[in-house]
């Protein structure tokens, strides 16, 4: 019966033209406290030693390890269709200071 309900709710989300846009972002920081997860989608350009957050999402724990899960399965498909993500050099180095760990 459970599963009834679930498939009889729908949602109806409205993208609109400037969000259906994107905004790039080569960097990303997350933060969190004991109620919230805070992702700073950031883009970083070569040569320039300072870089802007373009999005703030502040999410629950429990969104947080959602996205966790929906971001593996999604990059695990698209591995199995274009191959192994390659991830170069490993992490960015920039003198940049967005304090302490753990922070919101």
């Amino acid at each position: 019966m459970e599963d009834n309900k679930r498939q009889d709710q729908q949602i109806n989300i409205e993208l609109s033209e400037e969000v259906a846009e994107g905004t790039y972002s080569n960097l990303a920081m997350i933060a969190h406290s004991n109620s919230e997860f805070v992702i700073d989608f950031i883009r970083l350009m070569p040569g320039v030693p300072k870089a802007k957050v373009k999005s703030r999402i502040i999410v629950t724990p429990d969104h947080a390890k959602r996205l966790l899960a929906a971001l593996k399965d999604n990059i695990e498909k698209y591995e199995a269709a274009f191959g192994k993500i390659n991830q170069g050099g490993g992490s960015p180095s920039f003198p940049i200071s967005f304090g302490k760990p753990g922070e919101a």
